[in-house]
This record gives C-alpha cells, structure tokens and sequence, in this order.
C-alpha cells in the first residue's frame, strides 16, 4: 500500500501574496516532505476590512506568486505539487477554514494527513475562527513564529490549553495520523504583512519594493494595474 498523502494548506487575503508566503510554504515542505501545497485565496474573508481587493485580482496575484514559488521548488529539487484552489472564492457567503477543510477532507480522503501552513498571528486568533474548536479534528496546524509575537505572553487561555493537549516537538508527528497536532516551528522568523507591503506600494510612501518582498510576478501585475495606489 501506497503512504498517505501529506497535503500542505496555505490560505489567507494574499493581497499582495510577499516572500513571507513564499518562504514559509517552501520551509514546511521541505520540512514534512509534501506531495502537494494548496495555495487558498479567501473569498470573502469575513475578519477583514471591506476594502479589501476584489477576490480575482488575488486569484492572479496568487497564481503569479506560484509561478516563483514553483521555480524555488525546482531550484531546490522539490517533487511537491503546487496548486491555486478557488475553492473559496467560488463559494457563497463568508470564507471559513472550517469549511475549507471539510471540503479538503471530502477531497483528499479521511487517511490524507492535511497540514493547514500559518503564521504565529493568525494562530493567536484562532478562538475567534469559526467553530475553531472542531478544526484540529481534521487537520494539523504547523505553525512559523515571527520576530514581533511573543507566543508565551500573548496566547489567551483558550491556545494554552489547545497547545497542552495537542503540540507536539517532533515535526515527524504529524505524518502519523490524518489530524489533531499542532507544530511550533521557531526556525524561521519572516518579518514581512500585507499591511505593511500595502502601505509601502502607495504614493508617496518613499519606500520602493522590489521582488525580496514581493514575488517578481506579482509585483508585475500590481505595477501594471496600479493596484495599492489609493489610501484605503
């Protein structure tokens, strides 16, 4: 019999995707040695501002970054398949990981070990994600830290006690079973947000990007668009 499939999971806004993405996605892969890495735009990503940009020019923002990041894969001889999945912005209504996964887990079988990719951020607000509580029973969290979060002064109870119950120090863990750990990786502290890119891509910002921040592709399209150029 054939392993089971790792899957890497990397959703968020992607508006811009940054090398931040880019270089957690290809750590974890090496990491855990996937055989396939979902990149997920969110559709309608209901904790986020509504000036958010339109959901297709994220899809190619996306689409393009893949392009760099499949040429770090090729570089790196890595086998694993890269994929930009809709699933998300074709659905109706708010975007909730919950159901993404459910819809991966229907996808991919109930024996796939499904690694949802994030950084310290998002993991401290996990308790205010949709019916959070029922996502570890689905998926594993494989989580980079970043040099401004201090993970032990700013979790709140409920992810101190998500962490007692299903952490684990061994990354080989999670090719054990389909779901239910949760890896703190402290290796790799990107220091790259959107806001930040968002900010520094509007008029007068003074502080010009270039592709160690932001993918060459899809630094293209944002120039060629003009996309950023307006205060929110």
């Amino acid at each position: 019999m054939s392993a089971p499939k790792k899957i890497g999971i990397l959703g968020g806004t992607f508006d811009p995707p940054h090398l931040g993405h880019l270089k957690l996605a290809t750590h974890f892969t090496k990491l855990f040695g996937l055989d396939e890495l979902l990149l997920i735009p969110s559709g309608e990503p209901w904790q986020k501002a509504s000036s958010i940009t339109k959901a297709e020019i994220r899809l190619r923002l996306t689409e393009a970054a893949a392009i760099d990041l499949a040429k770090a894969f090729l570089y790196l001889k890595l086998s694993t398949v890269i994929g930009v999945d809709r699933l998300e912005i074709d659905r109706v209504g708010p975007s909730y990981a919950i159901d993404t996964i459910k819809t991966l887990r229907v996808r991919y079988g109930s024996d796939a070990r499904l690694i949802w990719l994030m950084g310290v951020d998002s993991f401290l607000s996990l308790p205010s994600w949709h019916s959070w509580t029922e996502l570890l029973h689905m998926v594993h969290f494989a989580v980079a830290t970043r040099p401004e979060y201090e993970l032990e002064t700013e979790m709140s109870e409920e992810i101190r006690d998500l962490l007692t119950n299903h952490q684990t120090l061994d990354a080989s863990a999670l090719e054990n079973t389909p779901s239910g750990r949760i890896y703190l990786d402290k290796t790799l502290a990107v220091d790259l947000s959107s806001t930040d890119l968002r900010n520094c891509l509007r008029p007068l910002s003074g502080a010009p990007l270039g592709p160690e921040q932001i993918p060459s592709h899809a630094l293209e399209i944002i120039t060629n668009l003009g996309l950023y150029k307006h205060s929110s």
